[in-house]
């Protein structure tokens, strides 16, 4: 394992995944510390703004975008329920079914998500040429590929 480390020129004591994992908190706490303002986390943010643009949507159908479970999906609606942003309805195609929509309410704070995301965008990627961008979502999205194929032998 040092040796994989020096050849991606990693520090010691710091891996390329561990790099991953740290930078992936600081960029979720980054969004939790600026959504702050609007009264949401990012996970809230995140389902609200899709909801709003995507229409009314089964909690499934959630879990299965953010790519977490249908529980941890269904303590976020709760919160937003919660919060008079979203509202649950029964599918008319099917009485069993639960439809996840956002309510008027949504319209505005939507608007300022999409303000946070920007601006916290425009931080982030100061100094980061878009050659480097896209060569970085280029690797990222093999990786993802990769721990997808992990996954299936799993």
């Amino acid at each position: 394992m040092a040796s994989a480390e020096r050849e991606i020129g990693a520090p010691p004591h710091q891996t390329m995944e561990s790099l991953l994992m740290v930078t992936s908190r600081a960029l979720r706490r980054a969004y939790d510390n600026h959504l702050a303002g609007v009264g949401l986390k990012l996970s809230e943010a995140y389902l609200l703004s899709h909801v709003d643009t995507h229409g009314p949507m089964t909690q499934t159908q959630l879990a299965e975008w953010l790519g977490i479970g249908r529980a941890a999906t269904g303590a976020i609606i709760d919160a937003l329920e919660g919060k008079g942003l979203v509202e649950r309805s029964a599918s008319a195609a099917d009485r069993r079914v639960w439809l996840v929509a956002s309510t008027s309410r949504a319209a505005p704070l939507v608007e300022e998500i999409i303000a946070v995301d920007t601006a916290l965008r425009q931080q982030l990627w100061t100094g980061v040429t878009q050659a480097e961008r896209r060569q970085l979502s280029e690797t990222l999205l093999r990786l993802q590929g990769n721990l997808a194929a992990i996954d299936e032998q799993n």
